[in-house]
């Protein structure tokens, strides 16, 4: 069997030691870069993070739409305005006792 030149050795080497470090390249970025299998945890604490901020959210709004209900100009709710009209024009009694709403 002939022995081969080393610098052909070599030069045939190279084509498959490129595609190896590329594929190695791919496949670390995949696990271990700033979109990889490495930060899925974070991604989902903030996930979770966004959740909770999103359900507070939406519990304010939900307050908010129902004040707003109550303010409806067809059908005012008489307790509220009482509560705003006299919370507007300081005609609160000392002995009186205020539960916030809020």
């Amino acid at each position: 069997m002939p022995r081969r030149p080393t610098l052909a050795l070599i030069r045939s080497a190279i084509g498959p030691a490129i595609a190896l470090f590329i594929i190695v390249y791919f496949a670390g970025s995949a696990i271990f870069g700033a979109n990889g299998l490495m930060s899925l945890a974070g991604y989902r604490q903030k996930h979770d993070q966004h959740q909770a901020a999103l359900a507070a959210l939406v519990a304010r709004r939900d307050q908010l739409a129902h004040r707003v209900q109550l303010l409806d100009p067809a059908h005012v709710d008489p307790d509220l305005a009482d509560e705003l009209v006299r919370k507007q024009t300081g005609q609160v009694r000392p002995d009186e006792v205020i539960v916030p709403t809020n």
